[in-house]
């Protein structure tokens, strides 16, 4: 066997010896610094929550988070009868960290993504899948958002 169990059971002390640590420990996280903008649409506040579990929500940030969420969904499939049964929903988020004690923009930037869902045939049925279909987008683009944020080398 090419590593035996001493070597994997030391892997971490090497890799802590070394300096290394991820970006998301405690030390490194934005929690508490980033005040996140008022949602104004269902798929904002989904958004804006999403960040805010993320980030944390606080009364004394040192920057603040503007959104500008675009959303488009697109037929892809039809039946054989010519009734759409497949749908995507595209969704972009532009997004401006600004300073609040300067008042500069730290950071800016686009994160953009998809989520699909299928026509199940009732009403109900579809109209779920289509409100599942958007949360898991705002998901997938506040936690986007998130990762670009902890790449800064924000001050403390």
């Amino acid at each position: 066997m090419l590593w035996s169990r001493r070597a994997i059971l030391s892997l971490p002390l090497a890799l802590a010896a070394c300096g290394f640590s991820p970006v998301n420990t405690p030390g490194n996280t934005l929690v508490g610094k980033i005040s996140v903008s008022e949602p104004d649409s269902r798929e904002s506040f989904l958004l804006v929550q999403r960040l805010e579990e993320r980030l944390g929500r606080t009364s004394n940030a040192k920057y603040d988070l503007a959104l500008n969420l675009k959303i488009s969904e697109t037929g892809l499939a039809e039946d054989a009868t010519a009734e759409l049964r497949r749908f995507n929903v595209l969704g972009q988020a532009d997004y401006t960290l600004r300073n609040l004690t300067t008042g500069e923009i730290t950071a800016s930037g686009s994160v953009d993504n998809f989520t699909g869902y299928a026509s199940a045939g009732t009403t109900i049925a579809t109209l779920s899948a289509q409100r599942d279909a958007n949360e898991r987008l705002m998901t997938i683009l506040a936690d986007s958002i998130v990762q670009r944020l902890q790449l800064l080398q924000l001050d403390s």
